[in-house]
């Protein structure tokens, strides 16, 4: 049986030796409960259900099945890093699910916040239900809970894990299996470090379940969506190249939906404009914002403007939060 309450005297892994000894003991602990049979897991490519893959592959290889859905909303190169990661490094049993055209001809028209995230929710549910019925022979469902999920559910803050909100027919199929649930963030990444998971992978920043959704305002459409996915590759490559990777905890762009008069090759452009935000925080509650360097935002600007179809213009927020929110929805 797995702990309910994190031990007083467990220590902080925060050492490549506490967290190859937490993997050693949770390896044990999931062969005894899931014996032969076999185990299912929703694999986004965040930090808990990749590091619960991992965990689940060294203990039941085979045994372990991984659904992968890309709905269209993740951010550049994420579904195959995935694939390369989990099918092609670690041999995991993964079925990749193409969704796009399902999500976002749902969203289509759609330009509440509340009811763009009911919609991708409710549709995550069906296909990965729909994925869980086609399998015979599994008992078990793996989730990335963590230690601060336990906390939030026991404050009533927000409500436990309960089977991923799986329809009755399909959660009461399963126990679970929770691994990572005694653990905090910084040590779920140090235990992924210690399994071999990229450092892209085990130091993801955080990533809003409806994925780049809520960082297209308004109704979605294809062609904005892909501004902003391919915005926020040049962000983050840019970061990278400029030593700001993993010093600032969060950056990313968000395009909006109005247009603006520009020119470009000497011809009037009426495009959207890029937003770029960068922040830092120690408990989500405040925020504070990375004033990042003139040179860098000139770059910036030139390479967006330029190489992303349909942005004729860069914006930097400087809002801390309060008044603003992470999120722009």
């Amino acid at each position: 049986m797995q702990l309910l309450v994190r031990p007083d005297d467990m220590p902080r892994i925060n050492t490549p030796e506490l967290a190859q000894a937490f993997i050693e003991e949770q390896i044990t602990t999931i062969k005894e409960q899931v014996g032969d049979k076999k185990v299912l897991l929703a694999l986004s490519g965040g930090v808990d259900s990749s590091v619960v893959a991992a965990l689940l592959i060294k203990a039941v290889g085979k045994q372990l099945v991984c659904v992968h859905v890309n709905h269209g909303l993740l951010r550049k190169g994420e579904p195959e890093q995935v694939i390369e990661v989990f099918r092609n490094q670690m041999d995991a049993n993964l079925i990749y699910v193409d969704a796009v055209d399902r999500f976002l001809d749902k969203l289509v028209g759609v330009s509440d916040p509340e009811q763009k995230r009911h919609i991708i929710g409710e549709e995550f549910i069906d296909v990965f239900a729909e994925e869980a019925r086609k399998l015979d022979g599994v008992e078990f469902l793996a989730q990335g809970t963590i230690w601060p999920d336990i906390l939030e559910s026991e404050a009533g803050i927000k409500a436990h894990h309960n089977a991923g909100g799986l329809p009755d027919d399909i959660a009461s199929r399963f126990e679970l299996v929770e691994p990572v649930r005694i653990l905090y963030k910084d040590e779920v990444r140090c235990v992924g470090k210690e399994l071999g998971l990229p450092d892209s992978m085990v130091y993801r920043q955080p990533f809003p379940g409806p994925g780049l959704g809520v960082r297209c305002p308004g109704a979605i459409t294809r062609d904005r969506l892909e501004a902003v996915r391919e915005s926020d590759a040049i962000l983050r490559e840019e970061f990278a190249k400029n030593g700001l990777e993993g010093k600032v905890w969060q950056y990313f762009t968000v395009v909006p939906d109005f247009k603006s008069t520009g020119i470009k090759d000497g011809k009037r452009t009426f495009a959207w404009p890029c937003i770029i935000r960068a922040i830092n925080t120690i408990d989500v509650v405040e925020v504070t914002v990375e004033h990042l360097p003139d040179e860098l935002i000139d770059h910036l600007v030139y390479r967006i403007t330029k190489e992303v179809a349909g942005i004729n213009r860069v914006l930097i927020d400087y809002t801390p939060k309060p008044p603003a929110t992470v999120e722009y929805e």
